[in-house]
């Protein structure tokens, strides 16, 4: 950079910034998320939320073991002593009563948890008494939960041989009962309470025991003769949950303000203790005039959340099972509370008990073992809830104030606010979420709650999972029956998140009416689009594969529903309404015909010509399943498929793949349903392929490749390659890649004609869905490809059977086309149905053959008995019956197709058929490999004398085969967008993200390189022949173009792309453009040059292919490909296809050997004018100028012709220039406002016109024999290439500045014929390749640069 630039900042930062924006605002093409992402699914995530086993437990021992009055002989007691049991004092009544209340009473706090379950006491049992009260109680359970609660405290501690004490009837002894005993009797599931000193050690002995009866059934399982092997199995213990008061070592505590049995209180009572043990702390001094009496007097029931009782008790749920939550492995937490109601209360009380019970020294257990609770930081929120609500005590009871409710729930929800908006990526979960989930019980809060709820669903799938897993789907399903309109928008969008995610919902939906929400939501006009769009997407959910969903929204009239809103102004909306009616009515013959009566197929057809590809890709979709129902036809519905089939036909040139891909699938469809027909077509259209023979060539090179002389007759060239498939997956892989560079390609028969059956016979990139052995298919790509070009010149309607235009005929035709479509994806589909279709039609035939002495008739196929000899036959008259065609013994002709379906596939030597194969298995994958390397020995459906073939049931598969294996999966991808976050900014908009960082650092060097190229122009460009870069390109180079910005250069041969950089002199990657045999590229453009680049290649049959991650050490993959222009005739003469790119507007020009210009609108991804040429020759070249709406096009008759696209297709042309004799090289129309149009021809005379003047301003003379030319836009030169080798670069007045005739380098050498040449758009660099391989570029002298 010059020094005086930089150093005045003022000058050199108004220009950047001007610059800069200019990149800024250019628009990118091609860069969707359909063309950036594979079009499939979200990875569905394993649903662990479901309770696969809710249980219930529905009865309750209630074992108390008191003995009031007689203390056991190994407790010594404290005097005073905790002497409360279920809040009574026993020594306050007589013991009997005492017993009787204190069981009545615990039995009442059990109920407040589980009022349902059977309750039986059992007071001062015996042995047998338990027994007799547990096996009952089993025996009633089945296989639901039992739970027995055990009071020990008037009888001895736990023995450590694993026993506790009951009482001998008469009360004069304490009776052992074993554990192993008891586990017998309770059987599994069962929870076990164990209230007493040493509790521990009852735990451990339970899983002694446990562990003892899992080896004795080991035991006996081996031997027959063990006494266990003729019993019932025992459950297994697994199943079983224990509470326990205290460690094994540990006595119960015995203070006299705590009730005796404290841990029961906990578990059953948690409210009052809690509250008790918060007054006994040194802090509740704090609180003035609480007493323990006070206590006992709160207003309120626990189950009415209004009242401050209830409060307090809906705050200790949040609290304890938050807590739970976030402490907890998340299966241990789903199995303990969520699965059983008192199961989960009790362990929610006993995180309570954990608390009060460990500062007396008293350490509960559980089992399952749960990590220590009792520091939690959530308790210090339960202190200061109750703190609050007992502070307000006194004045509620004494002067009746009104209650103020707490704050905590609105701080909590506040909390979890807080983590969604200052959060990153990569962290814990908030641990509010399960008080989110307590809060949509109130109404208070339930707003703002599912507001925040949906944010944190938007997170991600990751986000659903966790919510579903809290627990929150009972809840917002309930919700579903409110009426409440605010709510309206938050659960519908909930509602898409939690589907998108886990779409198995759909019957829990249904089930609840909850369809009928969703329906009054989409119907409702005055809901904004996007949550109708969240509705409709829910709905589609319901119905996709769902009878019962289907079944339910059509009653609920979801197709006027949706058909109202096809018209809809936002995109997404439109998308999804065709994809919801195209559910409907899958495989759901009601839902079509009341589609009929809606004309919703005819509704439907405007949406194919919709702006919005993902929109017609959806309407393409919805009409397939329309005409792909299997039910009965009737005259009428075959009418209608006929209508849908033409109006779908017209869509086979869409600009967009995944419209096309969605095409074949809707296609398929159709050819299952009418397959009879179908197969006549096919078999009409085989015999013709057969009958047309090729011409000779006059002189072919390549064995079965003509290659017409340069005046010879253009015979469209055939490929001898078989699989254009092969090649495209030797272009997939790297390793190929670079087998490829290093073959010499060489055209003048040097050692290897680029086939890929000399590359790769391997299985193509396609096969994946073939059997493993990959089978040759039966239509080869070229097979179809000439069955395809002969259709359009032979007459068809001389043939019998299906008249000439049926609808049969013409959707074999679009699905010919579709299988030689340049993107792959597409052409693979086609070929499979195709492929399918003409297996079947031989098989038929082959049979119908034997039996109808050769006469074709249309019935259905024959289902003899002996198949396999009539098989047999059927190919030994097929052999009989080809005897006189000239290519059944002998080689090919070169140029007839090798693998043609009337000459037998041959079958590589190496893999034999096992013996039991059936006939013939068309498989979806690779295709035969290059024919004319195997001796043609074994005939095709001969398989030898002594095979039988299952022909039915083949059938039966093959029909399954092309409906079920052919999905895009459009619908899934399009539902990954309700699974991703919505609300995020994109990281495209994100400041400082790494994308944006890179992008800023493209527009800065872009910025650089315009600076420092035009500083160089404006001085003058003098000389011209600096040879800064020279390289061998591995084929002949035909086109050229340099990267605007990088130092990197695209070289285009027939059929392949190789990139240079070209100021380190390396090559960066060559790859295979996947054009057929026959065509060549004739030009290409840098999309989005100055920041992503993509590159667009175009052939001479009209083919468009664009290619990103190109030239850096990835492997090059097509983001799309269409055909840019139909009915173009490759020809060796003409001028191929040529194009121009307007960045700006996202237009393609592209002309060639054709009558029009057809624009390409490339946001849209569809043709939006085409203008006629008005010329009987072909365009030569196109340039444009999008200020102006100018095209100016140079052609083969000398004509240069200035179009003006705003105007009709009438008046458009609106000045022709007549005045070169010969074919126009080059057009070129300059950029600026008073841009002139410089036109150069074969002869080398050179005009300038200014478009608003009827004759030429000015004429320069150059060298004759013009090969190729081309115009630097900013500086002003123009280099010419002849037949002649050399190179002559002229300056705007016609002077020549530089002749090139010679390389540099030590010989020298003479430069051969130009092929091609090309300016850089800024740089004062010049591109030449030539007809000896080579590739240079030459620049101004270097003091200039």
């Amino acid at each position: 950079m010059d020094a005086e630039l930089l150093h005045s900042p003022v000058v050199g930062l108004a220009e950047e910034e001007e610059v800069d924006m200019t990149d800024w605002n250019l628009p990118l093409a091609f860069m969707k998320k359909r063309h950036t992402e594979k079009i499939e699914g979200s990875k569905a995530l394993a649903q662990s939320w479901r309770m696969k086993d809710r249980m219930k437990t529905v009865s309750v021992a209630l074992v108390l073991c008191l003995n009031v009055g007689v203390d056991p002989p190994d407790v010594v007691k404290t005097s005073p002593c905790a002497r409360l049991e279920c809040w009574i004092d026993p020594l306050s009544m007589s013991p009997q009563k005492a017993l009787e209340t204190i069981g009545a009473n615990l039995q009442k706090q059990y109920e407040n948890w589980q009022p349902r379950a059977r309750y039986k006491q059992s007071l001062d049992p015996t042995v047998d008494e338990v027994k007799k009260l547990c096996t009952s109680l089993r025996r009633n359970a089945k296989e639901e939960r039992v739970l027995f609660h055990y009071n020990g405290h008037g009888v001895p501690r736990p023995t450590v041989n694993g026993e506790i004490w009951v009482f001998n009837k008469n009360y004069t002894q304490y009776i052992p009962l074993s554990i192993y005993d008891l586990q017998t009797w309770m059987g599994s599931p069962s929870i076990f309470v164990y209230d007493c000193s040493n509790a521990g050690i009852i735990v451990k002995s339970f899983k002694q025991f446990a562990l003892q009866r899992e080896q004795e059934l080991e035991v006996a399982a081996i031997n027959p003769n063990h006494p266990l092997a003729q019993m019932p199995l025992p459950p297994s213990m697994k199943n079983c949950i224990q509470l326990a008061a205290c460690e094994a070592s540990e006595l119960l505590p015995m203070n006299p303000d705590l009730p005796a049995d404290l841990f029961t209180s906990c578990l059953t009572t948690p409210i009052k203790i809690a509250l008790r043990w918060f007054c006994m702390q040194k802090s509740a001094k704090l609180v003035p005039g609480v007493t323990l009496d006070l206590i006992e007097k709160i207003p309120g029931r626990l189950n009415d959340r209004r009242t401050p009782l209830g409060e307090l008790n809906w705050i200790f749920t949040a609290i304890t099972d938050t807590i739970a939550w976030n402490v907890l492995p998340r299966d241990l937490f789903q199995k303990l509370f969520r699965q059983d109601l008192l199961v989960a209360s009790l362990f929610r009380n006993f995180l309570l008990a954990e608390r009060i019970m460990r500062s007396y020294n008293c350490t509960p257990v559980s089992s399952p073992r749960l990590p220590p609770t009792y520091m939690h930081a959530m308790w210090q929120a339960w202190d200061l809830a109750v703190d609050i609500c007992l502070s307000q005590l006194p004045t509620i009871i004494e002067e009746g104030t009104a209650f103020r409710h707490s704050p905590f729930f609105a701080e909590q929800l506040t909390a979890f606010q807080v983590w969604l908006t200052m959060g990153v990526e990569n962290r814990n979960p908030p641990e509010q979420l399960p008080i989110v989930l307590q809060v949509l019980l109130s109404q208070v809060h339930r707003l703002r709650a599912l507001d925040l709820l949906g944010r944190f669903l938007d997170l991600g799938p990751w986000a659903v999972s966790l919510a579903l897993s809290v627990g929150i789907f009972p809840y917002v399903l309930k919700l579903l029956q409110s009426s409440a309109r605010e709510l309206r928008p938050l659960l519908v969008f909930i509602w898409a998140k939690i589907l998108a995610v886990d779409s198995s919902c759909q019957a829990d939906l249904v089930k609840d009416n909850g369809h009928k929400y969703f329906l009054s939501v989409l119907a409702d006009p005055y809901m904004p689009a996007e949550h109708r769009t969240m509705a409709v997407f829910i709905l589609a959910v319901i119905v996709n594969n769902y009878n019962t969903g289907q079944e339910a929204c059509l009653q609920g009239n979801l197709i006027a529903i949706c058909l109202e809103q096809l018209n809809d102004p936002h995109p997404l909306l439109r998308q999804w309404v065709a994809i919801c009616l195209g559910r409907i009515w899958q495989n759901f013959d009601s839902a079509r015909w009341c589609g009929v009566r809606d004309s919703a197929h005819e509704k439907l057809y405007s949406l194919l010509s919709d702006p919005i590809p993902e929109v017609r890709c959806a309407a393409v979709f919805a009409l397939g399943t329309f005409v792909g129902n299997s039910a009965e036809r009737t005259d009428h519905s075959t009418t209608i498929d006929h209508n849908v089939a033409m109006m779908l036909a017209q869509l086979i040139n869409d600009g967009s793949p995944i419209v096309r891909k969605e095409l074949v699938v809707a296609l398929s469809h159709l050819v299952v349903q009418y397959e009879s027909n179908f197969c006549t077509v096919a078999l009409q259209f085989m015999e013709e392929e057969k009958n047309y023979a090729v011409p000779s060539p006059a002189n072919s090179t390549e064995t079965g490749n003509v290659t017409p002389g340069r005046d010879s007759p253009a015979i469209p060239r055939l490929r001898s390659v078989n699989s254009y498939t092969n090649l495209r997956a030797a272009t997939t892989s790297r390793t190929l890649n670079k087998s490829l560079q290093n073959l010499n390609l060489n055209e003048e028969g040097g050692p290897a004609a680029f086939s890929p059956g000399n590359l790769s016979t391997s299985s193509s990139a396609s096969s994946t869905l073939g059997s493993p052995d990959n089978d040759e298919y039966l239509l080869s790509f070229e097979t179809i490809d000439k069955m395809r070009r002969v259709s359009s010149y032979s007459s068809l309607n001389s043939l019998i059977g299906v008249s000439f235009n049926s609808v049969y005929t013409q959707i074999w035709r679009v699905l010919l086309h579709l299988a030689a479509d340049p993107f792959p994806d597409v052409s693979d589909l086609a070929m499979k149905v195709l492929n399918s279709i003409a297996y079947k039609a031989t098989m038929n035939a082959r049979t119908q053959r034997i039996l109808d002495s050769g006469s074709l008739t249309q019935s259905a196929p024959a289902s003899p008995t002996s198949k396999g000899t009539l098989i047999h036959q059927a190919g030994a008259s097929h052999r009989s019956k080809r005897s006189s065609s000239p290519s059944s013994g002998s080689p090919p002709m070169p140029g007839a197709s090798s693998s043609s379906l009337t000459n037998e596939v041959p079958k590589p030597p190496a893999r034999e058929a096992p013996p039991n194969r059936p006939p013939y298995t068309p498989t979806l994958g690779g295709q035969a490999p290059h024919s004319q390397q195997f001796p043609r020995t074994r005939k095709m459906f001969d398989k030898g004398p002594d095979q039988t073939a299952e022909d039915g049931d083949e059938t039966a598969a093959h029909r399954s085969f092309i409906s079920v294996s052919l999905q895009t999966g459009l619908c899934d991808w399009s539902a990954k967008y309700f699974a991703q976050p919505v609300m995020k900014i994109p990281e495209e908009h994100d400041l400082e993200s790494q994308v944006r960082k890179e992008r800023e650092w493209r527009f800065l060097r872009n910025a650089r390189v315009r600076r420092q190229s035009q500083r160089i122009t404006q001085r003058g460009v003098t000389r011209l022949d600096d040879q800064i870069f020279i390289n061998r390109n591995p084929g002949v180079p035909s086109v050229v173009k340099f990267h605007p910005f990088n130092p990197c250069i695209a070289v285009a041969d027939k059929d392949s792309i190789c990139f240079w950089d070209w100021e380190k002199g390396e090559r960066l990657d060559y790859f295979y453009n996947g054009n057929p045999r026959y065509t060549r590229i004739t030009s290409m453009e840098y999309l989005n040059g100055h920041d992503c680049s993509l590159l667009l290649t175009a052939t001479d049959d009209g083919a468009l292919r664009i290619w990103k991650n190109f030239a850096d050490q990835r492997n090059p993959e097509m983001v799309t490909a269409w055909q840019g222009l139909s009915d173009m005739l490759p020809t060796t003469r003409g001028a191929g296809m040529v194009v121009d790119w307007e960045q700006e507007t996202g237009l393609l020009m592209t002309s060639g050997d054709v009558r029009v210009i057809r624009i390409w609108d490339t946001e849209r991804e569809m043709k939006v004018q085409d203008i006629p040429t008005g010329a009987d020759s072909c365009v030569t070249s196109l340039s444009c100028d999008p200020q102006r709406s100018l095209v100016a096009a140079g052609l083969g008759d000398g004509s240069v012709r200035v179009y003006d696209r705003r105007m009709g297709p009438n008046e458009c042309r609106v000045m022709t220039y007549r005045e070169h004799g010969a074919w126009v090289v080059k057009a070129h129309l300059q950029k600026e406002p008073e841009g002139h149009i410089i036109s150069v021809s074969v002869n080398g005379d050179v005009r300038f016109f200014d478009p608003r003047t009827p004759e030429s301003i000015n004429v320069l003379q150059t060298v004759k024999g013009l090969t190729a030319l081309d115009i630097h836009p900013q500086a002003n030169l123009f280099a010419c290439g002849s037949m002649n080798q050399f190179i002559a670069v002229y300056n705007s007045n016609g002077d020549v500045i530089s002749n090139i005739k010679y390389y540099d380098g030590f010989m020298g050498q003479r430069i051969g014929a130009i092929s091609c040449l090309a300016f850089h758009p800024y740089w004062p660099h010049l591109a030449v390749g030539s007809n000896d391989y080579y590739m240079s570029i030459y620049s101004a002298e270097k003091r200039l640069r």
